[in-house]
């Protein structure tokens, strides 16, 4: 598949502007991650716009998210290596299947990190993430209360993959600064 047809599948099913630029920062992550560690862009690119494809349609629902991406994606004729790892980025619906490639590593560590970065610069007084630090990423990592929903465990991952996290916490925020137009940050 290709990225303009991947965007204009997002763009069917993800009305949420915010959501959509969560999905574009993700694949900003993805995409840097795979050229980190010698794999291909393009593939992570799309896994990483696309992981959240059912979102809406499942409400967010943790027991069902990614298992309609994943029949969706399926009938696209997506690669199923793209397919698996979109389904276990919620290990929550994965039916007792485990995170066990770098690749699924990467995009369950690289979507939840977005989420982190968008948060950190959102408190700062013009709201951009180039103003922010990878120094305040880690930072936020120690701090359970602030963006208490992003779960810190699976930011983590990014050790499972051989980045530590200040490495990883400036590789993805490289990728989202290079990006901020698109996202409104």
């Amino acid at each position: 598949m290709k990225r303009e047809q991947a965007l204009n599948l997002l763009h069917e099913y993800v009305k949420n502007p915010r959501m959509i630029a969560h999905c574009l920062s993700s694949e900003a992550v993805l995409r840097a991650l795979a050229k980190r560690l010698g794999e291909d862009p393009d593939k992570w690119g799309l896994a990483g716009l696309l992981h959240d494809l059912d979102v809406e349609l499942t409400e967010g629902d943790l027991h069902t998210h990614a298992m309609e991406t994943s029949r969706i994606l399926k009938e696209q004729g997506l690669a199923d290596d793209v397919v698996e790892a979109i389904m276990l980025h919620n290990e929550d619906a994965a039916h007792g299947r485990s995170r066990s490639t770098p690749f699924h590593h990467a995009l369950a560590a690289g979507e939840t990190i977005t989420g982190l970065i968008t948060a950190t610069a959102l408190v700062y007084p013009d709201k951009k993430v180039g103003s922010v630090k990878p120094k305040s990423v880690v930072k936020r990592m120690k701090e359970k209360a602030f963006a208490a929903s992003v779960r810190r465990e699976t930011i983590l991952e990014c050790e499972k993959i051989g980045i530590p996290l200040p490495e990883f916490a400036e590789l993805s925020l490289r990728a989202m600064q290079e990006i901020a137009p698109e996202l409104g940050l």
